[in-house]
């Protein structure tokens, strides 16, 4: 027959939930429990050893689920998905605790239930609703959930995972009790991470950093909210504060990096993301965002080595192809593009950018009906796109096909009417077919649109409206 045990480890996202497991640590301490968690972190070298043995040592195995919490469990490597596994093949008796807006069946959730993961919906969970019923959820948690007879096994931990464990409980009785004002921070954050509007989401962050301000992660995200909304110069203040409470936050470097390269500071993108990869060396989406810049520095090179690496990394990256492929055309090679876009594709079937690129490619080997079919195909797949049809148009024109050129620049300005390049090249075609008034208005669109920002292009294409005017005398 089993027994009641009274061991328990707390499994949580140590940035968004410290103050949520520490308060359960405490509760289930002063009622005689057990607990282990990881509440100040614990050297590299002995981390694994530690997390792992005592999940095996411990009967109990509780999960602080909230919004944000699986977020990264796709990452290689994610210690609270490692975690979880373990306590599954382990036979743990295991507890989801479900924060304010988890929901297993959440669209945003469900992405992050993956393999062994999935199991976790299959387990009583207990809903926490908030800080104003915790101690109802305690007792319900101890007298219910914990209060069970139990035929697991428990495994002794090594000296090395018990001297950790000791300093690790000793640094948690140490703690202050935990204040109303930090439980609900954390609400607020994953009321923010919930939230669909940036505004709301920007409320909700806000009032975390009112009632924490040393809430780096709050910081972060709403720096992301403020760059949706437009807010770039406050996404960067956001990320800058972020990084001065938590200076080895590696997603704030990132996100710096991302808003300087919208702004055009192309060295200041490259040293946040340079930074985010010497942190932590193994994030391909890093590696992916960098090779963006590089490109953009003109550094085709680096570019490649870059997105090889996020392709490393994340060998199911069809984004990453695709930019890869785009830079192998750059670079004149069709052949490596080509089979770049056509992996993105296997990957991502619905993948309309890269019909279009690859349409491109098509076109520079001469292979005009496959460039035409990949045309199709990406406006099939997204009718609303103009880039295809600008394309297609160029396509059609080299083609002979005036008329049906004409037709597709002009679908093209319909979608996306500050289309710059789609006026210049219907004015192009108009002017080839004589048609001068309709070619100069396309012109000076094109023009009024900034179409002639690189040097020499506005000055040549103000001489073009000017002869067709005199043309026209």
């Amino acid at each position: 027959m089993g027994r009641i045990e009274k061991t328990v480890f707390i499994s949580y996202r140590r940035t968004t939930t410290v103050s949520w497991a520490l308060n359960i640590y405490q509760d289930l301490t002063h009622h005689g429990y057990d607990v282990f968690f990881d509440f100040q972190g614990i050297a590299s070298g002995d981390f694994e050893r530690v997390i792992l043995e005592n999940v095996g040592a411990r009967a109990h195995f509780l999960v602080l689920l909230t919004p944000s919490a699986l977020e990264r469990c796709s990452e290689p490597g994610d210690w609270l998905r490692r975690e979880i596994e373990t306590a599954l093949d382990t036979q743990r008796n295991i507890v989801p605790l479900m924060f304010e807006g988890f929901d297993f069946g959440a669209p945003a959730i469900a992405p992050h239930l993956t393999g062994k993961l999935a199991d976790l919906k299959r387990y009583n969970a207990l809903s926490v609703p908030g800080a104003e019923y915790f101690f109802a959820a305690m007792d319900r948690l101890r007298t219910t959930y914990l209060n069970v007879a139990l035929d697991t096994v428990l495994h002794p931990v090594s000296n090395a995972a018990r001297q950790a464990t000791a300093a690790q409980q000793a640094a948690a009785v140490a703690a202050p009790p935990v204040q109303q004002e930090e439980l609900s921070a954390e609400q607020w954050f994953e009321r923010g991470t919930g939230a669909i509007d940036p505004a709301e989401k920007i409320r909700c962050y806000t009032e975390a950093l009112r009632l924490k301000p040393e809430f780096a992660e709050a910081y972060n995200n709403r720096g992301n909210a403020r760059g949706d909304k437009g807010d770039l110069d406050g996404a960067l203040a956001d990320y800058a504060e972020a990084i001065r409470l938590k200076p080895d936050f590696t997603n704030a470097y990132n996100n710096r990096g991302v808003t300087r390269r919208d702004q055009g500071n192309l060295d200041g993108a490259l040293a946040d993301y340079t930074e985010a990869l010497r942190l932590k060396p193994d994030n391909a989406v890093t590696y992916f965002n960098r090779g963006l810049a590089r490109r953009d520095k003109g550094d085709l090179g680096g570019a490649l080595a870059d997105y090889a690496e996020a392709l490393r990394l994340k060998p199911d990256f069809a984004v990453a192809y695709n930019n890869r492929g785009v830079i192998r055309r750059d670079k004149g090679d069709l052949d490596g593009a080509l089979a770049d876009y056509a992996e993105a594709m296997r990957l991502k079937a619905d993948y309309a950018d890269a019909y279009n690129n690859r349409a491109l490619a098509r076109r520079d080997k001469g292979d005009l009906d496959g460039a035409l079919a990949d045309y199709a195909e990406a406006l099939r797949l997204t009718p609303n796109s103009a880039d295809p049809y600008n394309n297609r148009g160029n396509l059609r024109g080299d083609n002979g096909d005036l008329d049906g050129a004409v037709a597709d620049y002009t679908e093209a300005i319909r979608l996306k009417p500050d289309h710059a390049n789609a006026y210049y090249n219907r004015a192009r075609l108009l002017r080839s077919m004589g048609q001068t008034e309709m070619a100069i208005v396309d012109y000076q669109k094109y023009l009024d649109l900034g179409g002639g920002a690189r040097a020499g292009d506005q000055a040549r294409v103000e001489q073009i409206i000017r002869d067709l005017k005199k043309s026209q005398v």
